[in-house]
């Protein structure tokens, strides 16, 4: 593939055909603000706010779709850019509710780190608004539409990534917003609640239900982790506040998932603080199950199983695998069955 050498803001760029004048600000280091645009989904260059001027053109070019071209001139902060990009801001606002101070977003929230980037303090735009009820029905997302900014990015991600198509636009002009077919809740929907429209949303539109009120972005530590239920091995974040893990959240660096996850990952973190959780090992004493050490525990079933074996035979035993292990740690519990037990009576869990 050919080489295109452009010039941005002064500055000379050479990036391969075929890339977008947006891609080759980022090389160049100019950022441009963005809104629809989402590199792992495809480009409706809805939003506009990412246009810039190009030499020569007849008008502002949305960058995130625009590809370069030879000896091609572009500004990405002149002055008819920044006042397109506040008129963009103005629109968005003027259908907006104001209620940033108290939004979970807030902190996150693209549309508000812009208006403050381009000093845009509210909508100068009078007329009707649109006022959507709050969709809290289900155990996992909130939907407040009313802070829907149709950037589509809940909808491409649905579709493109999860492969569920489970929401898309609906209605048309002012009454334009997103839903699910019929425009029923989630929950009476085909919606696996795995997250991943409220981990693109670029506003407070789609929030984790759970974790509403409990904490401000800069609040918490997130410490990097592995997803304990299946062993495909997905990373993310665990967010920590007070020494207690209060939500998770996607970690773009994850090799196996990046920031997608399935709804088990995404909100069954719950366990860890469950009273009902077992921290220690039980022993069954007088017929009552009773706290042990692990070394006491393990020196009991290494007992046992050796009983059994002696008596019995090592084909008297069987293990069962877990698909919540990692594949390392199945494979040793395979070899312990095999080579210490001698039993190949070893199955796993997801037969059941």
């Amino acid at each position: 593939m050919a080489d295109v050498t452009l010039k941005i803001n002064g500055i000379e760029v050479t990036v391969p055909e075929g890339t977008t004048i947006l891609e080759a600000a980022e090389k160049a280091g100019f950022k441009i603000p963005t809104l629809c645009h989402d590199p792992e989904l495809s480009k409706p260059g809805a939003c506009r706010i990412c246009v810039v001027e190009v030499k020569g053109a007849r008008n502002l070019a949305a960058s995130c779709v625009t590809p370069v071209a030879p000896g091609m001139e572009v500004l990405t902060h002149s002055e008819p850019v920044i006042n397109a990009r506040r008129e963009i801001l103005d629109l968005l606002l003027s259908n907006h509710p104001e209620d940033c101070l108290t939004c979970d977003k807030m902190g996150e929230c693209a549309l508000a780190d812009y208006a403050y980037e381009y000093g845009v303090r509210r909508g100068s735009y009078q007329g009707d608004k649109n006022v959507y009820p709050i969709e809290d029905n289900n155990p996992f997302i909130v939907r407040d539409m009313n802070k829907c900014i149709l950037c589509g990015k809940c909808v491409r991600v649905c579709d493109e990534i999860v492969g569920y198509s489970v929401i898309d636009f609906i209605n048309r002009g002012f009454k334009t917003k997103v839903a699910p077919a019929y425009d029923v809740t989630l929950a009476e929907s085909n919606c696996v609640f795995c997250g991943s429209c409220v981990t693109v949303c670029p506003t407070g539109a789609l929030t984790v239900k759970d974790t509403r009120g409990k904490f401000r972005p800069w609040e918490v530590k997130r410490v990097k982790t592995t997803c304990p239920y299946c062993g495909v091995g997905c990373n993310f974040d665990l967010l920590v506040k007070d020494d207690k893990v209060v939500g998770v959240a996607p970690n773009p660096t994850s090799e196996v998932n990046g920031r997608f996850m399935c709804v088990k990952g995404r909100f069954g973190y719950k366990f860890i603080h469950s009273g009902d959780r077992l921290t220690k090992p039980l022993i069954k004493k007088n017929g009552e199950l009773t706290e042990a050490s692990w070394d006491e525990a393990l020196t009991l079933v290494a007992e046992k199983l050796g009983e059994i074996k002696a008596k019995y035979g090592s084909d008297s035993i069987g293990v069962l695998a877990s698909a919540k292990c990692t594949n390392e740690d199945n494979y040793l519990l395979s070899k312990f069955a095999r080579a210490v037990l001698g039993t190949n009576n070893i199955d796993h869990c997801a037969r059941l």
